[in-house]
């Protein structure tokens, strides 16, 4: 049974998913209207400590840094045109390998050269954000799935949603926050030097 969340909302992967050790996050994307110019959105991820900054500039996983220091978040790979159905995507958590000084793990995608091609939110249709069982992908259920909406008319980056540590347990929490400084910007937030 999927669970559904709308901003802001939170779920505990124990009650979704029993059991679930290893989380597949999927995210999804649709180019809505382009002049012709490429449209690549890039999925990455940041491991946060609880001062809500990155653990170390090794700890933002995207397709240039496959996975973090521990190995316990992995990139799988850039798609480059957000082109079929499904996840275009994914990133794996191993729950149990990330360190403990680990509270967040934040999901956002970007889109790449923004600025260059003049390109936003806005011009994305159904973006998602669901989490699953990485240890069972070939079982479709999702435990937890955010869709975002139609209303980041001007932003290039965009945190889809996040894994956090509530006591020993992990939450997933759907986020859906816009920024108009694109990666850069999220990040700046996060203690990361862009570039």
């Amino acid at each position: 049974m999927t669970i559904n969340l709308s901003k802001g909302g939170n779920i505990s992967l124990a009650k979704v998913a029993p059991g679930l050790t290893h989380a597949g996050v999927g995210l999804g994307w649709n180019p809505r209207t382009t002049d012709g110019a490429p449209f690549d959105l890039d999925a990455s991820a940041v491991v946060i400590d609880a001062d809500g900054k990155a653990l170390s500039d090794a700890h933002f996983v995207f397709y240039n840094n496959p996975k973090d220091p521990s190995g316990g978040v992995a990139h799988l790979g850039d798609n480059r045109t957000g082109d079929g159905d499904g996840d275009d995507e994914t990133l794996t958590v191993d729950l149990a390998a990330l360190p403990a000084d680990a509270h967040r793990v934040v999901f956002l995608a970007s889109i790449d050269q923004a600025d260059v091609r003049r390109q936003t939110f806005g011009q994305v249709s159904n973006a998602y954000i669901r989490v699953y069982d990485a240890d069972h992908p070939a079982d479709t259920e999702t435990a937890a799935r955010f869709d975002l909406g139609e209303d980041a008319s001007t932003e290039t980056a965009l945190i889809f949603g996040e894994l956090y540590r509530n006591g020993t347990e992990w939450k997933f929490r759907a986020v859906g926050q816009g920024y108009t400084s694109g990666l850069a910007g999220v990040l700046t937030e996060f203690g990361l030097l862009a570039g």
